[in-house]
């Protein structure tokens, strides 16, 4: 085994007085795992191409990072991508992009893997593999440099990122993360080659997809026809790797603790996975089939060993729909019985319209109230069911008058335009609807209360119906955006947030795009 790459952590704190939020870039924290790298056969870095800020309040980071440290034959860390300022900072002194656990530069794992969550955070990932000093293209690495992986909702759609990533991960990363790092294992002790290690995984661990060996073929007017197996041990089909059952799924109840500020700094308890709603447009819902759930016991004895284990005071109840979880209304009186002593709050965020809504203020009774989030996503009957989303504008405005009732000041409202059929009747509907939301306080007793209407444009996503369903050209999405903020212009307990327009383009292309997308991304 070659020796370990010395740190470069005098070389970063150098840096340190130059950039904002340096504690961001110091490591140290309670928590995390430190290990003899001479000790383990496989190093890993664990990459989240945003900032620490963000990827220090990921789920699935935690995840991962807990589960391959139990493993004594492994060492996982973290890196995430700096600022631009800190970036600056290391290409003007030649710093090299490192882990925070033991500031190892990331050309000298074993395995780097990514989680995308979201399309426009794939340069990113490039940016990470160019400060980390790994050529950016897979072809153009040698048989010392680390394989890189990427896994999370953005593998659904590999193909722009297939010139630079050498494995990706299709589904649950804590079913296929740790059976790779076996294999890997094996095939380092017995000398492979990287083709012929890439080879061992994809034909022996599921779950895996390396575009190495596969080569897309396209018709004469450049649509795809095809997609070519190059080796025969690939397999002609990569399966998708599920967590069976989340009851017996592990769970990190020993977080890292963050020394810098985070977006969700708290004890995020994963209630459920998987949805059975069936929106058309939601990507998310279709491909986190089936629904599996935790016990409401086995979810108190994981909020219990966290909270001993991190001191946090807010305990958020997570999953593409918790108002869904059939025992919503039990687990939430038994966390509040547990931590009520313990100056603890229990949240859940954005919520689902059913008739469980009206329930949840009185659910969530110690949470600081401040704002109800709910995502109707549209606003007539009509197109609820173009979308497939059964929901109701009484159990809407019950949930809502509820709030009031107790205490929250203020509603925000996601919804989203440009969905198939979509018409300006069904646009104005979203500032009516916004209105009655606000004017939901009278009926409280209240008087009105302020009403965020936030508006997303839609994107078709791969595995989803409505995947080749063409998006409204820029100049149609910007007239449907404005038309909202000009029917809220003049109501002042209305605020509208309409999202960039470019940027949704921008991510349609990622979603759908095929291989040759690539060259626009680098």
């Amino acid at each position: 085994m070659a020796p370990p790459a010395p740190s470069v952590w005098n070389r970063v704190e150098a840096l340190l007085d130059r950039v904002e939020k340096p504690a961001q870039y110091a490591g140290g924290e309670r928590n995390q795992v430190l290990k003899d790298p001479r000790s383990v056969a496989v190093r890993v870095a664990l990459a989240f191409p945003d900032t620490y800020a963000i990827g220090m309040s990921h789920l699935g980071l935690r995840v991962l990072y807990g589960i391959l440290n139990e493993r004594p034959d492994c060492w996982a860390e973290r890196v995430f991508c700096p600022w631009s300022d800190m970036e600056a900072a290391m290409r003007a002194s030649s710093v090299p992009l490192a882990t925070l656990e033991s500031h190892t530069p990331l050309a000298a794992f074993d395995l780097v893997g990514f989680s995308l969550s979201y399309e426009l955070s794939n340069t990113n990932l490039l940016t990470m593999l160019d400060l980390g000093g790994i050529p950016l293209h897979r072809r153009d690495r040698a048989e010392g440099d680390p394989l890189v992986l990427a896994g999370g909702d953005g593998a659904a759609s590999p193909e722009p990122m297939a010139d630079f990533v050498d494995l990706f991960c299709i589904g649950d990363g804590e079913e296929a993360l740790p059976a790779l790092v076996d294999v890997y294992a094996e095939c380092r002790r017995g000398g492979l080659s990287r083709r012929e290690t890439l080879l061992e995984i994809v034909s022996r661990v599921p779950g895996w997809y390396a575009p190495e060996f596969y080569r897309p073929v396209f018709h004469g007017d450049g649509t795809m026809a095809a997609m070519e197996v190059l080796d025969p041990r690939a397999p002609d089909r990569v399966a998708e790797v599920h967590v069976a059952s989340l009851e017996d799924a592990y769970y990190p109840v020993k977080p890292v603790i963050p020394y810098a500020d985070c977006i969700h700094d708290r004890i995020s308890l994963e209630v459920m996975r998987g949805c059975t709603q069936g929106c058309r447009f939601c990507q998310a819902g279709m491909i986190k089939r089936s629904q599996r759930l935790r016990s409401v016991d086995t979810l108190l004895r994981l909020a219990r060993e966290t909270y001993a284990n991190t001191g946090y005071d807010e305990i958020s109840l997570v999953s593409l729909s918790t108002a869904d979880y059939p025992r919503l209304v039990e687990l939430s009186g038994r966390l509040h019985e547990e931590f009520k002593g313990k100056r603890v709050n229990v949240s859940i965020p954005s919520l689902r319209v059913n008739e469980t809504l009206k329930l949840v203020p009185g659910l969530v009774e110690g949470v600081r109230r401040s704002s109800l989030t709910i995502a109707p996503e549209v606003a007539t009957d009509r197109l609820r069911k173009v979308i497939n989303k059964d929901i109701r504008n009484e159990h809407l405005y019950s949930g809502i008058e509820e709030a009031y009732r107790r205490g929250w000041h203020a509603v925000k409202l996601y919804f989203m335009v440009g969905l198939p059929t979509e018409t300006d009747e069904d646009v104005r509907a979203i500032v009516e609807m916004g209105t009655a939301c606000s004017e939901v306080g009278r009926k409280a007793g209240v008087g009105p209360k302020q009403a965020t209407i936030s508006v997303s444009n839609f994107v078709p996503k791969p595995h989803t119906p409505f995947q080749w369903h063409p998006m409204p050209v820029a100049e149609e999405l910007r007239r449907r955006g404005s038309l909202v903020r000009d029917l809220a212009r003049g109501n002042r307990r209305l605020k509208v947030r309409i999202h960039d327009v470019e940027r949704s383009l921008l991510e349609g292309v990622l979603s759908r795009g095929d291989r040759r997308v690539g060259a626009a991304v680098l």
